[in-house]
């Protein structure tokens, strides 16, 4: 009975080879048609995804202009996840103003934010509405990224050696076109390499035209800000509270992005304070990094004349960029280049070379 059995399922196996030979048969004569309604569905799907996006969000049309500009820009998956709204934040990237250095402490939103800007350029050149109050983007011809720190047991890659591959595809294929992005670089090995390592990174892409975001715990590298023009240092904002009962201070992190370099020290620690590490262990590493700071860090100097050349490139990119993209009325355009004098006067008046201008000129 065995043998008869196991024979009935052998002839209902080859009876339904049969049946499926016949079939693919039938379905080669038209498998172009299933492609091509494959293809049109998948179109279709992706235009209502778009559009159930925009109409049920508000999110803005984006513009394609020769600059990145994003006011109170979100990122469009956290803002699905969250309970709330996430922090909003604005970014401006400019052919005068094309490199970003941002610092801050562990866990302040950096990472966050970067992924955030990449999303939007994507979203933006597929044709899909960006979650922002107004958005302006440069196309972008490729999209580099290096995020993350890991090893690669298959290639026998240490986790610094796998961010030198990285940075080295980078160096090698991109163009005056593209958007960086650079989420630490030079953790894996020791501090003085990682800092020589990044800076002259940053040396070969500014020497380009394509707009990087470079975030960083190296706050040596704000230093590159009074060296070159088109550097800008930006920071994620927190702030401290301290308890009325018990005086211990704690840090609150408010997400905000602001222009200038990290006033933050030894983050670190805090962020180590949070775990269950012993008070004592925590105590001498804040012993041993003050005197380590104290004879490290020093404080960032700029020359008057650094200074005013830095004013005289930032106003020629300004006017460059109205010249370019304008769309103001003339009225509006007279005011909003009054507003560039008057910034351009204070920062002249900051580098301690006051402008004067006659009535009559004004």
């Amino acid at each position: 009975m065995n043998d008869r059995c196991d024979e009935a399922l052998r002839e209902i196996f080859h009876m339904s080879y049969l049946v499926t030979c016949q079939l693919l048969s039938t379905v080669y004569e038209h498998i172009h048609c299933l492609y091509k309604l494959s293809d049109a569905v998948s179109m279709l799907d992706m235009l209502l995804s778009l559009a159930k996006a925009c109409t049920i969000s508000d999110y803005v049309r984006p513009e394609f202009t020769d600059t990145l500009a994003i006011k109170q820009g979100r990122h469009p998956i956290l803002e699905r996840m969250a309970g709330q709204l996430p922090v909003s934040n604005n970014s401006y990237i400019s052919e005068g103003s094309n490199f970003v250095i941002i610092t801050g402490p562990n866990m302040s939103g950096k990472s966050t934010y970067l992924k955030q800007v990449a999303l939007c350029q994507i979203m933006a050149q597929i044709g899909s509405f960006v979650p922002a109050e107004y958005a302006s983007f440069r196309v972008a011809d490729q999209i580099f990224t290096r995020i993350g720190v890991d090893d690669d047991f298959e290639t026998s890659s240490s986790t610094f050696m796998l961010e030198m591959k990285e940075i080295s595809y980078i160096i090698h294929n991109v163009s005056d076109r593209s958007l960086i992005i650079i989420d630490e670089l030079g953790r894996g090995t020791s501090a003085e390499e990682g800092i020589g390592i990044c800076h002259s990174v940053c040396e070969f892409l500014l020497s380009l035209k394509a707009f990087t975001l470079f975030a960083t715990h190296f706050l040596e590298l704000c230093q590159l800000e009074s060296l070159y023009p088109n550097v800008e240092n930006q920071h994620m904002e927190v702030q401290h509270t301290r308890s009325g009962d018990t005086g211990v201070e704690s840090v609150v992190y408010t997400y905000l992005l602001n222009r200038g370099c990290s006033e933050e020290r030894h983050y670190g620690l805090r962020a180590a304070e949070m775990t269950a590490l012993p008070s004592t262990i925590i105590q001498e590493a804040k012993t041993i990094a003050s005197k380590v700071s104290q004879q490290l860090l020093a404080k960032q100097h700029s020359d008057p004349e650094t200074q005013r050349q830095r004013a005289v490139y930032h106003l020629a990119n300004r006017l460059l960029q109205t010249a370019r993209n304008s769309r103001l009325d003339p009225d509006s355009l007279r005011m909003y280049l009054k507003g560039l004098k008057k910034q351009f006067e204070a920062e002249m008046l900051a580098a301690g070379q006051p402008v004067s201008v006659d009535k009559e000129e004004e």
